[in-house]
């Protein structure tokens, strides 16, 4: 598969989650992003605004497995990874593999979950794998984990460790459908919970191949500079507590080139790295008490962090640094 083949394929992709999630192109394309770089998104909103369609639509879309967990505060770690069940006709124990062991799994409600059950999925965020029982089992290739929780209600929930968070490759929030939209929305769909009809576009071992293309687009050394001096920045911040950390910066990187791939170039700009800023580093700062009690939020230390850093300048025609 060729870079141009690639791009049509992404752009079908788009057209079709876009029949069932009306007016949020910007954000299904931040999720294909996510998808490029092989990173975990958390979608963070008010309850109904289709975070689990928009999921189960791109799931429908690019084939493969899918997993669903609903996260609850009796949910224990075994729900999760799968358990080892002793057989004694056999006198042999088996392995169930649980929901994780999926291409695309969508953790639903993630925070009303323990944190002991919220950790097992540390692991296959991070390393791709699964331990139990003192055995490490390989997830499937692509694996992509979506987590919802609503920002809103906090009787029954447990806050996120900062841990997991770094492990999101990013934070994104669908909002309220305009009304024309939403109107739209109505007359379109007349089962909105339907995805059955939808038939993929895509396999597996096409996404692998996609990510592997979306990770040879070049970035200058002068990108670089800056994304590591914005990083450092966020460190030294007087109303930041804890910032972006090496994992960040190097998810910071990958979205932009994966982004630079999807508009359709073979090297990254100064105006990727800014698109995607917000969406991949806000959710990794956290702020200082006094910052939190004023009203300041880590998207606005964001955009002052970029307006405050000089961005490297390119021709228009090349994309060769000045």
């Amino acid at each position: 598969m060729n870079h141009d083949q690639a791009h049509e394929l992404l752009e079908r992709l788009v057209s079709r989650i876009e029949r069932v999630i009306v007016g949020k192109r910007a954000e299904i394309e931040l999720i294909l992003v996510s998808m490029l770089c092989g990173g975990h998104v958390l979608l963070e909103d008010v309850p109904g605004v289709g975070k689990t369609r928009l999921v189960r639509t791109l799931a429908a879309c690019v084939g493969g497995s899918f997993g669903r967990i609903q996260f609850t505060s009796d949910l224990m770690p075994a729900d999760v990874t799968g358990v080892t069940v002793y057989h004694p006709q056999s006198a042999n124990f088996e392995f169930r593999s649980g929901p994780i062991y999926a291409n695309i799994v969508l953790a639903d409600e993630l925070n009303r979950a323990a944190p002991r059950t919220q950790s097992a999925l540390l692991e296959a965020m991070e390393e791709r794998k699964v331990t139990v029982d003192g055995v490490t089992r390989p997830l499937p290739e692509p694996f992509l984990l979506f987590a919802t929780q609503n920002p809103l209600e906090y009787e029954g929930t447990y806050r996120l460790p900062e841990a997991q968070l770094d492990r999101f490759l990013m934070r994104l929030s669908l909002g309220y459908p305009e009304p024309e939209q939403e109107l739209e929305m109505l007359g379109r769909l007349s089962d909105p919970w339907a995805t059955a009809g939808i038939k993929p576009i895509m396999l597996p071992e096409e996404i692998a191949a996609i990510q592997r293309h979306a990770r040879t687009v070049l970035v200058d050394d002068r990108i670089k500079r800056y994304l590591v001096y914005v990083a450092d920045a966020s460190r030294r911040h007087p109303q930041v507590s804890l910032g972006i950390s090496p994992r960040g910066t190097l998810s910071w990187l990958a979205a932009s080139q994966a982004l630079a791939f999807y508009k359709g170039r073979s090297y990254a700009v100064p105006d990727d790295v800014k698109l995607v800023a917000e969406p991949v580093l806000a959710h990794r700062l956290i702020l200082t008490g006094e910052a939190r009690i004023s009203g300041l939020q880590s998207r606005q230390v964001i955009a002052e962090l970029l307006n405050n850093m000089e961005v490297p300048v390119f021709h228009r025609t090349t994309g060769v640094p000045s």
